[in-house]
Formats: C-alpha cells, structure tokens, sequence
C-alpha cells in the first residue's frame, strides 16, 4: 500500500495573465512529446517566449473556444483547448485542439480533467494526434475516440509530421 498522497489539482480556464507560464510549459511539453519525431535541432529551435506570446490573447478568442490550465502548487502542469472545427471535411463540428500534460504528470487523472473541462460529455468532436504518440491511442480511445483512417501530414517546426484522425 502506497503513502503517497495525490496531489492537489486546479484546473481552471486559461487568464492571459498565464502566458508566460504557458510558454514555458508548452516548449518542454513540445520537447517531452516530439522527442524523437522531430529533430532535436527543430526542438532546439522552440521559443518559450514565442509560445507565450501566442498564449497572450488566448483568453479573448470567444466562447465558442474553451481552454483550460492544470495547475499542482500553484504551477501550471498542462493545459488543454477545444474549438470550432478547423477543417472543411471535419466529422463533427468542434475540435479538440491539444491536451497536454508535462510527462511527470502523465497517469494521475490530470490528463481526464483537462479533457473534461473542454469538452462535453458525448460531444460530437474530433482531432488529430502525431502519429506514433505513446499512449496517445489509448487516451482517447478510453474517452469513446477512434481513429478514423484519415491521415495528413502537416508543417510543423520547419519539418514535417503525420498526424492520424480520431473521432466520436
């Protein structure tokens, strides 16, 4: 029997007041999840003050997107966004933009909470994963996705990467 206590989680929407946090976070989940993928001269090349000032206005984007924070002692762990679909031959008509989580924090239901604050219970939703993403399969599959077979390959850090379609 373990000792350890789980830690106490917030998970709230995303303040512009983040951004900075949010650039930071971001660039080291960037480097934790494409590690490997991508090369690391490309992760190299990744701006956590750059990501920031893509989070600086987030918060303003409207109602229709929603975003959300993880944070354990104060400090920002993940985050994650849905919106308006994005693509024209979308299979629903929100997209889950992005949850992510520093690898640390994997595994202890951060992940499910985050999900849970941008999306609605059996809404129609879809997004894309890189594929290959460990654990990333599994993630979705336990929240009613499936990958439905459709593949792009999109620019990402001046390289390329495949991502696979999931959907409910």
């Amino acid at each position: 029997m373990s000792t350890e206590t789980a830690p106490a989680v917030l998970v709230r929407p995303i303040r512009d007041v983040d951004a900075e946090a949010m650039g930071r976070v971001h660039a080291q989940v960037w480097h934790e999840t494409y590690d490997g993928m991508i090369s690391s001269a490309a992760l190299e090349a990744v701006s956590p003050r750059r990501l920031a000032d893509l989070w600086a206005n987030y918060a303003e984007r409207g109602p229709e997107y929603r975003h959300a924070a993880a944070l354990v002692d104060g400090e920002i762990v993940g985050f994650a966004g849905s919106g308006p679909a994005r693509d024209d031959d979308a299979p629903a008509p929100r997209e889950l933009y992005f949850v992510f989580l520093l690898d640390t924090w994997h595994r202890k239901g951060i992940g499910r909470a985050l999900f849970d604050a941008v999306v609605d219970e059996g809404e129609p939703l879809y997004g894309w994963i890189a594929r290959g993403y460990p654990g990333g399969p599994d993630f979705y599959a336990k929240r009613g996705f499936r990958l439905d077979g459709v593949e792009r390959t999109e620019p990402f850090l001046g390289e390329e990467l495949t991502e696979v379609r999931f959907s409910r």
